[in-house]
């Protein structure tokens, strides 16, 4: 299982054509992901690294039956592209562009609460099920299919989480970077959601930024509503107050979207909460350690009925007469240690044997003719 995104999932890609929906293309090829064609407006018909590229998004998903459409769009045009794909049907739509000017994503955030597709982002890493589909600029090579679900605001952060829980044996199930901008699509809530209800996702990591309230309200929703474990972090502690910090979204305004104000919201929900990135593969891992998620469980039930049904079995007389012997040795052994040491010790009493005749005779020799080569 995984949320949003699998190895089946069918995706195009707007801006398939340009310099960066090139690349990232041909990396989500190489990863596995079913891309089934593009869009670049003017050069529907052409063929683009194998696959076939149309005039529109309708045109795309309606010949290739894709659900996801992926956004290399220049930042002056993604918000129509955006609407274009909700337009087209297509369920899911991430849009790694940034730039996107927020009176554009404003409308476009208006505009889709009439659709039922979903936005992750703008500006933004995309998402990875490891192993199966990855959809934006995320390394692939460092992801492992797994137990932890993963959403951040930070692309870089991201990554940090992911090598950390790879490296600490518990992989990842889904990875959302949601993205750093003001106005967006998907929030902390949205996929907590999703993760909560995802049987492989056993623990969960949130990785949040300085600056507007998302983190507070994901604290709150979390006490309510999440069963799962959950590690957070906050990134930019070190701001200094009134400064824009890389995302445009990181900006604290009026005392509120503090560091110190969401690392509170977070304990006081039972969050366990870190204060380096560097501790949130640690961190995780001992809040899942000995808690038994749905496939350890059924992996220790399995292992107990195997060792009850062999408890059970009778044993052939072949396999009884072999036992028999394996439990004697040990007793073999230790009597003939006994036996050992006895002897030692009897041998230790005993005087030291008189030397033979020969041997005097010869030692008694060379005694004299030593003396006789002593200078007198």
């Amino acid at each position: 299982m995984s949320i949003l995104v699998h190895k089946n999932t069918r995706v195009i890609c707007q801006g398939f054509t340009g310099k960066q929906g090139t690349f990232h293309s041909e990396q989500c090829l190489a990863y596995g992901t079913q891309l089934v064609g593009g869009v670049t407006p003017g050069r529907g018909g052409e063929k683009h690294l194998g696959l076939p590229v149309f005039d529109t998004a309708k045109d795309a998903v309606a010949r290739t039956g894709a659900t996801v459409s992926m956004i290399y769009v220049p930042a002056p045009y993604a918000a129509d592209a955006i609407l274009e794909a909700a337009d087209a049907g297509v369920e899911l739509i991430v849009c790694i562009t940034e730039g996107i000017p927020v009176n554009d994503m404003v409308r476009v955030k208006t505009t889709l609460a009439g659709y039922k597709t979903r936005l992750i982002g703008p500006n933004c890493p995309g998402i990875i099920t490891p192993e199966e589909c990855k959809i934006g600029i995320m390394p692939g090579f460092i992801h492992k299919k797994g137990r932890v679900g993963i959403v951040s605001r930070s692309g870089t952060l991201t990554y940090e989480a992911v090598f950390q829980t790879t490296n600490n044996g518990l992989g990842q199930s889904t990875c959302v970077g949601i993205g750093g901008d003001p106005v967006r699509g998907m929030n902390f809530i949205d996929v907590l959601e999703l993760f909560e209800t995802d049987p492989q996702t056993e623990g969960i990591v949130m990785v949040g930024e300085i600056g507007a309230s998302d983190e507070e309200a994901a604290a709150a929703y979390i006490h309510e509503n999440v069963s799962k474990p959950v590690v957070a972090y906050i990134a930019g502690m070190a701001a200094p107050p009134g400064k824009r910090m890389g995302h445009a979204g990181a900006i604290v305004a009026g005392g509120k979207g503090t560091a110190a104000a969401k690392f509170a919201a977070l304990e006081a929900a039972g969050i366990t909460t870190v204060r380096s990135p560097a501790e949130l593969g640690l961190a995780i891992a001992k809040r899942l350690k000995g808690r038994l998620g749905k496939p350890g469980a059924s992996a220790a039930g399995a292992s107990a009925k195997t060792v009850a049904d062999k408890a059970s079995r009778p044993v052939p007389k072949k396999a009884a007469a072999r036992n028999t012997v394996k439990a004697a040795k040990p007793a073999a052994a230790k009597s003939a240690k006994k036996v050992a040491k006895k002897s030692a010790r009897r041998a230790a009493k005993k005087p030291a044997k008189s030397v033979g005749r020969a041997t005097a005779g010869r030692n008694k020799r060379k005694a004299a003719r030593a003396a006789a080569r002593r200078p007198k």
